[in-house]
């Protein structure tokens, strides 16, 4: 309830007396819990048992606390419209690959998601099939050939996708200051067999962007800041989850020490050669890479039960009361 007094507003609380270390978090838990929405209350409610306890197990120090303050400003400061510094902290915290397991779980034989990475963009330009999305003259040019099916190996048809890459520089086009349109991205759609194709690059090792905060955390936890070589690709279609994944090349250096830990064995694969009679009926030189890959999407209604299951699961062993509304954990009161 609240009451209007014109300069200021009140609102109804409980009251907070003699706050100590010990009654800190309950204090905070019931003044947050007056919101009608049970899912905020209880994400909150997790968050501050979760941060309190870790202040008080490290016994987190001032000078610790505003260096972390600081970090975060930074994040803030260095993001931009075509960089993301929280993304890339999310990223490289193992936190993005995390979110995304919880909520795209996969049965047998869908295609595992990986991270979406920062550099994803919306203005890529819609392409018919066989089109090259790369106006690099120094890379080493790829034929891609793909299709899209169902969990029984049906072809799902009208699956927009978003696919991208960088140069041969190991740049983003968005990384460019004199980037005047797209490259190294596009959107297709598959055709009524599940298939699309287009002409791109092979792809290459590169580092995250490392001059901000977050290079320098990776600097001072000892880490390196390289990506291996891959391409993104991100699938959407109404009634089918949303899959958000990558291929990466088998023997990359950095295959098994990927800074934000997007890379799964299902994901890794190999690089052919184009021979002539593909050359001929794809228009492209003979001799060129070739990558080829089944991408295997999983229906909304199979993944929210599946999601639905492994949660309910999840909460059963860690001896919490709790159901489960619109696929969302909330403390069962009833």
């Amino acid at each position: 309830m609240t009451q209007d007094t014109g300069s200021k507003t009140l609102i109804k609380a409980p009251p907070l007396l003699d706050l100590t270390i010990d009654n800190i978090t309950p204090n905070t838990i019931r003044i947050n819990s007056q919101s009608p929405d049970a899912r905020l209350t209880y994400l909150m409610a997790r968050l501050v048992t979760h941060l309190h306890d870790f202040a008080r197990e490290t016994r987190l120090s001032t000078d610790e606390w505003m260096a972390a303050l600081t970090f975060l400003i930074k994040c803030g400061q260095i993001s931009s419209d075509v960089r993301n510094e929280f993304i890339l902290l999310s990223d490289i915290l193992g936190l993005s690959l995390l979110i995304d397991n919880i909520n795209h779980p996969k049965p047998p034989g869908g295609t595992e998601g990986s991270v979406l990475g920062p550099f994803h963009t919306h203005d890529a330009p819609v392409l018919p099939h066989g089109a090259s999305m790369t106006s690099d003259p120094d890379g080493e040019p790829m034929l891609a050939l793909c299709t899209v099916t169902d969990t029984r190996g049906n072809p799902v048809p009208g699956v927009i996708i978003d696919i991208w890459e960088t140069d041969s520089s190991g740049h983003y086009d968005v990384q460019h200051a004199d980037r005047d349109a797209p490259s190294e991205r596009c959107v297709m759609v598959s055709d009524e067999e599940g298939r699309f194709w287009f002409k791109g690059l092979k792809p290459v090792s590169y580092p995250i962007p490392n001059d901000g905060p977050v290079g320098e955390l990776l600097r001072t936890l000892g880490r390196h800041c390289w990506r291996p070589a891959h391409v993104h690709f991100m699938f959407g279609k109404e009634g089918w989850d949303k899959l958000v994944t990558a291929l990466y090349l088998r023997g990359d250096p950095y295959e098994t020490s990927d800074a934000v830990f997007g890379v799964k064995r299902s994901l890794v694969i190999d690089l052919g050669k184009v021979d002539k009679d593909m050359a001929e009926e794809y228009g492209v030189e003979e001799g060129i890479w070739l990558l080829r890959h089944d991408f295997v999407l999983t229906t909304q209604e199979e993944t929210e039960k599946l999601k639905d299951q492994l949660a309910s699961e999840a909460l059963e062993k860690l001896g919490l009361n709790m159901k489960l509304v619109d696929h969302l954990p909330v403390p069962d009161l009833d």
